[in-house]
């Protein structure tokens, strides 16, 4: 009899919203992230995704102005509107900014749980 292991992702997503465009062949489309690893997001797009389907996206983070590029990305789920995406090549630049970006979100997250708790 086979067995099952349940899914266990190796990093965990923030929980966000910030917007985002992808790109899929020649169609663009517009999206909003609602969690956010360095090694990939969910996505709610304007238009449903297909699994497997090679997409480029541009993240919309707060901490700079200029968007952050995710040169390929692969959808690996799908389940109406939402998409699970892995990010399989970002620019070193944007890769370092968006590891960054992640690390003092939970940072954040942590000194917020922690005050919360020390607080009740």
């Amino acid at each position: 009899m086979e067995q099952t292991r349940a899914y266990h992702r190796s990093l965990y997503r923030l929980p966000v919203t910030y917007p985002a465009m992808y790109c899929v062949m020649s169609t663009a489309g517009e999206g909003t992230i609602t969690n956010l690893s360095a090694v990939g997001c969910t996505i709610e797009t304007d238009r449903p995704l297909l699994a497997e389907q090679d997409v480029a996206l541009r993240l919309l983070l707060p901490d700079q102005r200029e968007s952050l590029p995710i040169d390929e990305a692969q959808v690996r789920w799908v389940h109406g509107n939402l998409a699970g995406i892995e990010f399989v090549q970002v620019e070193p630049t944007a890769n370092l900014r968006l590891h960054g970006f992640v690390w003092d979100q939970m940072v954040q997250r942590v000194h917020t749980i922690q005050q919360h708790r020390a607080t009740s």
